[in-house]
């Protein structure tokens, strides 16, 4: 299938997230540290990036990544982004997929924490698809 990179540092998270897309048959690599997720691109390019926004560097740190993945990587801009986060669940202002855009959240699409194991597998299977399905470049 296809390689997936999940970059996040919920453990709880990641393990279910892991869990379920490999039992989809995709190959799965997590990134806790945001300030590593481009090195783990650079060293193997994902067909996919599932991406948190909240980490110990900031409440937006997963937008910043997903901006620069986007607006300064020419060579990276075409990579579907998942985001899931539990932005709405902490903070009030009513987060969703009606705030994605190029500019500020350039993401393919936005699951809320926690989430059916059926439903992001199916969400990744649609993005994939939509992207041309996995590269096949190992």
């Amino acid at each position: 299938m296809a390689y997936l990179l999940v970059v996040d540092d919920d453990e709880d998270c990641t393990l279910a997230v892991s869990e379920a897309l490999r039992l989809a048959g995709h190959e799965v690599h997590v990134e806790p540290r945001i300030g590593r997720a481009l090195e783990a691109i650079e060293a193997r390019r994902p067909d996919l990036v599932v991406l948190d926004v909240m980490f110990p560097q900031g409440s937006s740190a997963g937008f910043d990544f997903a901006r620069a993945l986007r607006h300064e990587r020419e060579d990276l801009k075409d990579i579907p982004i998942l985001m899931l986060t539990a932005l709405g669940q902490r903070f009030p202002f009513g987060f969703g997929p009606g705030d994605i855009d190029d500019s500020s959240v350039p993401v393919d699409n936005y699951l809320e924490k926690p989430v059916d194991p059926g439903f992001l597998r199916e969400e990744v299977s649609r993005l994939l698809a939509r992207a041309g399905g996995p590269r096949g470049r190992r």
